[in-house]
């Protein structure tokens, strides 16, 4: 790559989240966890692993807003299951 950073490190930098997100949604099944907390848990996720991409020594500004913006996302949909559990997509 251009910057020193190996292709592989790009791969991790994508797969971490994924993994991370399917294991929130295992463990919520397998425990019984109400909608709106997997999905909180999966927004501060997102945010979590977006803010630490934009702060890293080789920012990944591109892949962070995508996982700030998936963490708006996330937020929205807890907040209308939490309110209406019928009403939501999830």
């Amino acid at each position: 790559m251009h910057n020193g950073v190996g292709l592989a490190l790009y791969f991790e930098i994508i797969i971490y989240p994924v993994v991370a997100l399917f294991i929130i949604e295992m463990v919520s099944r397998a425990a019984k966890i109400p909608n709106w907390a997997k999905l909180l848990t999966q927004a501060f996720t997102c945010m979590g692993f977006g803010i630490a991409y934009l702060v890293m020594q080789v920012s990944h500004w591109l892949t962070a807003g995508v996982l700030i913006a998936l963490a708006i996302a996330l937020f929205y949909q807890a907040k209308v299951s939490k309110l209406n559990p019928q009403k939501a997509l999830y």
